[in-house]
């Protein structure tokens, strides 16, 4: 398959832009975008210029979106992050899903590509995932979805997000999976990939009430999942420390306070999910008052401005990062969001979906990388009783 098989895109709550980057960079042209915040659109404006993108509530403007090849997504995640008060489809944000729906439903795009925060899989017990994807199948399209880190794709931050492609290239009910490798499947499904072919045999999406694995397939109202353990595709881990400016202001420094709230601290100095912990509260929870160190990676960025206020110890120095720290870390150029407050830039790289989440997924499509499952049944090592084991995998940590 080459590029011609995707050459437009349509990008919804397109925040600064991070789908635009990976689809320009692909040579696939935005038709449309849209954002409902004035300060994501004033940066995306000043980066692609005026002619595509839209401000205000999708709801009322999506009888303007043209046919498109691809259509894109971030859709709002704070109804279910961890971060959030977690409401879920319960929260009108939620509800903004459905857009997604009625778009895919009028104009058929090819491929979709929609990202969230993990806690989607992990939500009462998977009833919102499974709305999501009975919607999706209902529709036509074969679902997969991969939990992804941006530590594994070169950026210098702990940041899982789902991952979730559509595609309407269906063959002989014979399920195309391109985010798993075939050394990532061997090593999940012990080898034994006879349930992934047999459609008929997975699980029903409405009758599912657990969490969902990290990886699966969805289609036609059933689903096959498994976690895997393994990301073969892993690049080498960066640290926090080769993205930092050498030079930076003394308007992010928190010195003398910190000095003052660390006699009531504890050190730590250790590592949690990559992330270098040096001091904390006594008792303080995990994202208590911290002070991180710069010999692992960045806690998730977020949206939340308390977050911006975050200590880490620089030399001798305590500091926040700064905002061009934070563009390195989310892997967007260092001016990106100049054209509005360093203030405002913190949230809107914390909200933002790394170019490099898309990047990989269009890559796989645009240079045909389907896994092949052809030999493999011949290496099995292992049988499974029923398919429900597979399906039933949630072990999520």
């Amino acid at each position: 398959m080459s590029s011609e098989a995707i050459k437009t895109t349509v990008e919804l709550f397109a925040g600064i832009g991070g789908f635009r980057l990976a689809a320009a960079r692909n040579g696939i042209q935005t038709l449309w975008a849209n954002d409902i915040c004035p300060k994501a659109c004033q940066v995306y404006r000043s980066q692609f210029g005026d002619a595509e993108i839209r401000q205000g509530d999708v709801r009322k403007l999506a009888h303007e979106i043209p046919s498109h090849d691809l259509l894109t997504a971030g859709f709002p995640c704070q109804p279910f992050s961890s971060a959030g008060q977690k409401k879920g489809f319960r929260d009108p944000r939620g509800m903004l899903f459905s857009v997604i729906v009625d778009v895919l439903s009028t104009h058929r795009p090819r491929y979709f590509i929609l990202e969230n925060v993990k806690r989607l899989l992990l939500m009462e017990k998977g009833v919102h995932f499974a709305k999501v994807l009975s919607a999706l199948t209902e529709l036509g399209y074969q679902i997969e979805w991969r939990l992804v880190n941006a530590r594994h794709f070169g950026l210098a931050q702990n940041r899982e997000r789902v991952l979730i492609l559509g595609s309407l290239d269906v063959k002989d009910n014979y399920p195309v999976i391109r985010l798993a490798e075939s050394a990532d499947l061997c090593e999940g499904l012990r080898n034994d990939f006879r349930w992934i072919t047999d459609v008929s045999s997975w699980l029903e999406i409405e009758k599912h009430r657990r969490r969902f694995a990290n990886w699966g397939l969805a289609f036609r109202g059933r689903f096959f999942s498994s976690q895997l353990e393994h990301f073969s595709e892993a690049q080498s881990l960066v640290t926090l420390r080769s993205v930092l400016q050498p030079t930076v202001d003394p308007m992010f420094d928190f010195t003398e306070s910190t000095l003052q709230r660390l006699e009531d601290s504890t050190p730590i100095n250790r590592f949690l999910e990559g992330v270098q912990l040096l001091y904390n509260q006594k008792r303080g929870a995990r994202m208590g008052y911290t002070v991180f160190g710069i010999g692992g990676i960045a806690p998730t960025l977020t949206a939340a401005a308390s977050r911006h206020y975050e200590r880490y110890k620089v030399g001798d120095r305590y500091r926040r990062l700064t905002n061009v720290e934070y563009a390195r870390l989310q892997g967007f150029p260092d001016d990106h969001c100049s054209v509005v407050s360093v203030y405002n830039q913190y949230a809107l790289y914390g909200n933002a979906v790394p170019p490099v989440f898309p990047n990989w997924v269009l890559d796989k499509i645009l240079q045909d990388r389907v896994t092949s499952l052809e030999g493999a049944e011949e290496q099995q090592l292992y049988l499974f009783q029923e398919p429900m084991n597979y399906a039933d995998k949630s072990r999520i940590a």
